[in-house]
């Protein structure tokens, strides 16, 4: 009997440790993939919310184009080659090219 009560007291704490490197697991996959991808989401989609009219950009499917119009949730592009307009939904937008000054000037 004491060596039953012996192995139900070491299941008890080699639960625990499965536990903790589970939890391990999980946070190491959430800094390596999750968290990464959520900031560049983020991005992404502040760089296609501060997007202005005359700006260069590269959509998903690689044209390369300059806005000509910026609506609610679609924009009006002009092609380089042959000055051809297209309207595109905002999430086709894969870069903007266009380096815009964000922070205002300190004096």
């Amino acid at each position: 009997m004491f060596s039953l009560a012996a192995k139900t007291g070491a299941a008890g704490g080699n639960i625990w440790v499965m536990l903790v490197i589970y939890a391990a697991i999980f946070a190491v996959f959430y800094f390596v993939f999750i968290r990464p991808q959520n900031k560049k989401k983020k991005e992404e989609e502040k760089m296609r919310n501060n997007l202005q009219i005359g700006d260069e950009i590269i959509t998903i499917g690689g044209f390369h184009a300059k806005v000509v119009s910026v609506k609610e949730d679609s924009i009006v592009i002009e092609s380089v080659l042959d000055h051809s307009k297209q309207k595109l939904a905002r999430w086709a937008i894969q870069s903007n090219l266009t380096v815009h000054d964000d922070a205002p000037a300190k004096k």
